[in-house]
């Protein structure tokens, strides 16, 4: 499988495993498809080993969880150092996430967690000792992640 060559099948198949891969078979995605479960098996073992499916994560609320503060801070990284202090940014402990951008000043997102401001005071400090410079905090409400219909509404090859 070259990269970005995904048929019908493929996308069907990520687009189901967006839905909640947790609960959701090789057996579920076939009986939605009229495939059988080990065509379905081996076409997202190809996914895995290509790299496409990198892996299955947990959507986690983090105010249930104890982490009432959930912020996005954004940052600046000298051009030829952004992958480095993007990479460091993901040892600093409450960080969930980090984004590398490709244009403009405002090139790293890091999406951290925190019980306290104290927790978020630690954590840009942190960020600021590595390197980064912080340009704008924001406390996020919520996030909701959603599957990629695009998947389905391609033309079928």
């Amino acid at each position: 499988m070259k990269d970005g060559e995904l048929d019908s099948v493929d996308r069907s198949i990520l687009y189901y495993l967006q839905q909640d891969a947790r609960h959701t078979s090789s057996s579920d995605i076939a009986e939605q498809l009229g495939l059988s479960s080990s065509t379905v098996r081996t076409r997202l073992n190809k996914l895995e080993e290509s790299g496409i499916v990198r892996g299955y994560h947990v959507d986690i609320d983090y105010d249930l969880a104890g982490y009432p503060l959930y912020t996005k801070i954004i940052c600046t990284a000298p051009v030829t150092e952004r992958d480095t202090l993007a990479n460091r940014a993901r040892t600093v402990g409450g960080v969930t996430a980090v984004r590398e951008i490709m244009t403009g000043k405002r090139n790293v997102y890091v999406n951290a967690i925190g019980k306290s401001h104290d927790d978020l005071n630690r954590i840009a400090s942190e960020l600021d000792d590595l390197g980064l410079e912080i340009v704008d905090e924001q406390i996020i409400r919520d996030e909701y992640v959603c599957p990629y219909h695009g998947f389905l509404d391609e033309d079928v090859e």
